[in-house]
Order: C-alpha cells, then structure tokens, then sequence
C-alpha cells in the first residue's frame, strides 16, 4: 500500500500490526516522514540516496543543492533521523555515489562518512566498493572512466549489534581422500608441508615433531568436515601473515614460539570481500528509473545485518528495489520517495512477489 505523509505514523502502526511482509511505501520528504517513526524500531537501512548535482529525479528533492555542502548536511540530517529509528543492534547500509564540480572530484561519499562517525557518532564496519564490472559510457578525455561507487556500513553501537555472518557465506567445496589420502577443497593434502618440516634448518627436533603430528590432526579435520581448508606456516618456509613484528602480529609471536601456525578456513564457506562485482541495473528489467540500483547490491546488507520477520527501512526507495529484496528474503520493509511515479511502479513490482 502507498500512505502519505500526514498519515505515515498510524500506516506504520497498522502495517506492523499485520503478518504480511509485503512493503508499506510512504510517499513525502524523507525527513519529514521520519520524523513521526517512534525511535529503536527498525532493524536497518539500505539505501541509496540521490547523486548530488547528476540527475533530475521526479519530484524534484535531495540532489539538486546548489552547492555539495548543503547536500551533505540534508543527507546528514536524515541519517541522524535514521540513526534514531533503528534499533540499538540496527545497522545502517549506504551505497552513495560521487560527483564533480568542475574539473574537481568533490570526495561526497567520504564527506558523509566523516560527518556520520565525527558528529553523529556511527561506527563504520565495512567500506565496500561496489565494482559496476562495465560502467556507463565517458567521452571525458582527461581522466580515467569511474565504474565504482561506495558502499558504506554503518552500526550504532560497536557491540552487540545484528550480524549473521552464516547466511552470506559461500559455498564451499568439499575435500576428497585420493589414493588414501585427505585432500583439501585446494588440493593440499600435505605433502609439500612434510616435505618443508623434514628439510627445515629453521626448527628444532622438538618442533619438528609437534609440526608433523598438528599437521596430521589438521588434515584429520579436513576428512571429518570440521574445516574447508588450510595454510600451514613454517618458520623459515613461508612469510608471516600480516607483519614480522612480533609487537604487532600474534601470529609472529606463535611462530617464533612454536615454528609454525594454521591458517584455517570455515567448513560453511568464506565471507564475501568489500568489493563486489555487481552489473547495474539494465539488466533487471527496469526502465522508469534512471539510478542503477541493482537487487544483488541489497542481499548482503539485509542477510547479514535483519532477521528473518525483522523490518528493513529505504527513505529513498525510488521504485522499490530494497522493498522487493526484502520481500523476497521474508523481512517486512518501509519505503520512502517523494515520487508517486516511482512508488507505483514500486508497488505493482511488489504485487508481483505475493
């Protein structure tokens, strides 16, 4: 259903009075309309606000700022209304895009990010680049083509806020035993390690012997699935991990202790990167909106960080790609644009899910 602004909060209230994860969309000013929400309600955001100074969205609103200061601070006012609504274990997920002022690169996505962990006080979990794999076209002749933009979490609390890490690792692939022995998902089955602990110059008897025998228990773990996979690290063999600084680095210390460490990979998989290659949206059948806001950029964000039957929030829905994902994962969601254009198309594409 589409509610106005007037009647946000009795709409939000009858909305999650009911079962049904189909979106409620709120048409009006982001602020505005947040501002009726009660406060530690949501369980997080995602959401990608208008490009400062790029494109003319329906409707007129953020974006068309004369000057990129006033863009940060309007979009920096709502974060604050955003920050108030979600829940304490709430995370906030915004993907924002860059602009130029003149020949200048005006670094908005930072901007935003140091005003909101400055002033604000969020903590930022994750900065991730969302690669466009293909970009648009750029006919400039003076710089290089730009297909990233920024993909920024945020939590209000450093502690104890939501994170599902299981729901959004990959599938990993399995070890096999050939010939008699435990081959890992990456084919190390421990031949080249022996082979390195035998020949070190570097490791006493003592610690040779504790590296064979770990050695043989961690390819015991890859046979009975505890682990997917691992890197063993051998004084004198292969280069610490991270730094040589004993000071620094714990796994320096364990290797000068011990002669060597694991590495181990998790049995459900690894997590994703902070760089993810994600086509635009021309691809996802859409035509009335021009900001290529694809589904797969929201899995993540709303897998990891709201539970199933938790409330997702988008204050710039625009036709409703953060609702139709959230919908489909089993989350109930609110959306927000001052576009009655775009939260129709938005509402007969979340039609289509129920």
């Amino acid at each position: 259903m589409i509610a106005t602004a007037p009647a946000a909060s009795e709409c939000l209230a009858d909305y999650l009075s009911t079962s049904k994860v189909s979106p409620l969309f709120i048409m009006g000013n982001a602020l505005d309309v947040l501002q009726q929400f009660p406060s530690e309600l949501f369980d997080c955001c995602m959401t990608s606000p208008p490009y400062w100074g790029k494109r003319e969205y329906a409707n007129s609103g953020i974006g068309l700022e004369g000057d990129y200061r006033d863009f940060v601070e309007n979009l920096c006012s709502i974060c604050a209304e955003v920050k108030r609504v979600l829940k304490s274990s709430g995370s906030f997920w915004l993907n924002i895009g860059d602009s130029y002022a003149g020949k200048n690169l005006v670094g908005i996505p930072w901007r935003v990010a140091i005003e909101l962990t400055d002033r604000q006080g969020w903590t930022l979990r994750n900065s991730v680049v969302w690669n466009k794999v293909k970009g648009g076209p750029d006919n400039t002749r003076d710089r290089l083509r730009n297909i990233h933009e920024q993909v920024f979490h945020f939590v209000k609390s450093p502690k104890d806020y939501y994170y599902d890490v299981d729901s959004i690792r990959s599938t990993p692939k399995k070890a096999r035993v050939v010939n008699g022995s435990v081959v890992s998902a990456t084919g190390v089955r421990g031949v080249r390690y022996r082979r390195q602990i035998e020949l070190s110059s570097d490791l006493t008897k003592i610690e040779k012997k504790r590296a064979f025998d770990s050695l043989e228990r961690m390819l015991g773990c890859i046979q009975a699935g505890e682990i997917a996979d691992f890197r063993m690290i051998i004084r004198g063999q292969q280069r610490t991990t991270h730094s040589d600084s004993e000071k620094v680095s714990g796994r320096a210390k364990e290797l000068r202790d011990k002669g060597y460490y694991f590495l181990k990979y998790h049995p459900n998989g690894s997590k994703p990167s902070d760089v993810w290659d994600i086509i635009p949206e021309d691809t996802q059948k859409r035509k009335a909106h021009f900001a290529p806001y694809p589904e797969d950029l929201c899995k993540i964000p709303i897998l990891a960080t709201s539970p199933v039957g938790g409330l997702v929030l988008d204050p710039f829905c625009g036709t409703g790609t953060t609702m139709s994902v959230a919908s489909t994962l089993g989350r109930k969601s609110v959306g927000i644009d001052l576009s009655d254009q775009y939260l129709s198309i938005a509402e007969k594409r979340s039609a289509t899910l129920l």
